[in-house]
């Protein structure tokens, strides 16, 4: 059911024209970073190869702006069953929580591996004229997916919390942006610690290639808590109601 869920979720993104204008403008955008990136190499090439000049740039690039994205696609997946009073009916369907939570997280993350898969192609195209670091871009791919997917998790949770889909999108850019900024406070806070809750710091080992089961857990277990948050706050309104 899980599936079918996520799959239903998946289809409504493109019956709305947000969808479309996120995968064109994130190509257009893409496009220009990726073609300046191989005018630069070619002035100036780097000795630690074409994939750390041009694919590292992207990638990073593809993290900040789908910070902004992000919060837009999950703003409706609970908000807008909310504002339309279909709650109800979604409670009373014979599917757990769980199912529906998790159906509509893997939705948006099939629309985000579209999205992956537009930078990993625009990188492979460099093979027709040279040589890439497929471990390097291998890590760097698996740090956007680990990174998207924490950023759809707190989009998910905070779409539960509110009617209102503009409401949850504000909420969830807020808390994104303030762990993305969270080294701004290094001066006042224990710097460790800081390091360690800060999304971007563990994002950067994977652009490096430096796959760290730390890393990787941080991103695990921080998707994981949102989803659950998610499913619990939606267990308490079913049983509320």
């Amino acid at each position: 059911m899980i599936f079918v869920i996520a799959l239903r979720e998946f289809k409504s993104l493109f019956l709305a024209p947000l969808a479309w204008a996120v995968l064109t403008t994130l190509q257009i955008v893409f496009a220009l970073i990726f073609t300046g990136g191989i005018y630069s190499y070619s002035d100036n090439p780097a000795e630690a190869g074409v994939t750390v000049a041009i694919a590292t740039p992207l990638f990073a690039w593809a993290s900040v702006l789908l910070l902004f994205i992000i919060p837009l696609l999950t703003m409706r997946l609970i908000s807008e069953e909310h504002r339309n009073k279909t709650l109800p009916l979604l409670f009373s369907a014979p599917i757990s929580m769980t199912e529906i939570i998790l159906g509509k997280y893997l939705g948006v993350l099939l629309f985000l591996f579209i999205v992956i898969a537009m930078v990993a192609l625009m990188i492979m195209s460099l093979l027709l004229g040279g040589t890439l670091d497929f471990g390097l871009l291998a890590a760097q791919m698996m740090g956007l997916l680990l990174l998207l997917s924490s950023f759809t998790a707190v989009g998910l949770y905070m779409s539960t919390r509110t009617q209102s889909p503009a409401v949850a999108a504000t909420l969830t850019f807020g808390i994104l942006i303030s762990l993305w900024l969270l080294e701004l406070l290094r001066n006042f806070l224990d710097p460790e610690l800081l390091t360690y809750l800060s999304v971007i710091n563990h994002y950067t080992s994977l652009l490096e290639g430096q796959i760290d089961t730390a890393d990787v857990a941080y991103y695990l277990l921080f998707s994981t808590l949102f989803v659950v948050l998610s499913i619990r706050h939606l267990d308490t309104k079913r049983l509320g109601i």
